[in-house]
């Protein structure tokens, strides 16, 4: 789901932030052509058939506004620092509508943006291991609430960068 303009400026702000504390950013990725937002799935191939199928449903749907409100951390590895959703249940509403689709039909979903087992939320700093990751919380924190508008969905080649909006 990607973000209006002054919630994507926003995000955007924190990438700097992050950046000029000596943590790596998405922005730093810019061979992905990263642009603030929230997944709703991950799949290692999403079929042309089963995008069709997502944009019917998705057309459907009111689009939810998010708030992004919480500073956190995956307990992983790597430590990806992210900026967590509310979950309310028009949030919900969506997340199971693509599952809905995408359930049986796509390859090597990942396991974590499963419903149920799914934290909506816009990654900040995919790698904040360690000493970073200390850095990058004290360069944001406190973080005031980002209000975002969902301007549209999409799906991205993670590869490439190319999305193919629904």
């Amino acid at each position: 789901m990607f973000l209006d303009a002054e919630a994507d400026a926003a995000i955007r702000g924190l990438w700097r932030r992050l950046d000029a504390a000596g943590v790596p950013s998405l922005a730093g990725h810019t061979h992905r052509r990263h642009r603030p937002h929230v997944s709703l799935a991950v799949a290692g191939t999403i079929p042309p058939r089963t995008r069709d199928a997502l944009r019917s449903d998705l057309a459907l749907l009111a689009l939810p506004t998010l708030w992004l409100y919480t500073l956190g951390v995956f307990p992983t590895k790597r430590s990806a620092l992210f900026l967590g959703a509310v979950v309310d249940t028009e949030l919900l509403a969506v997340h199971s509508a693509a599952h809905d689709v995408l359930a049986g039909a796509v390859r090597q979903p990942w396991a974590h943006y499963l419903p149920g087992a799914w934290v909506p939320h816009c990654t900040l700093a995919p790698d904040a291991a360690g000493s970073r990751l200390a850095a990058g919380i004290g360069a944001l924190h406190p973080v005031p609430p980002i209000r975002a508008t969902v301007r549209g969905i999409g799906v991205t080649d993670t590869r490439t960068g190319d999305v193919d909006m629904m």
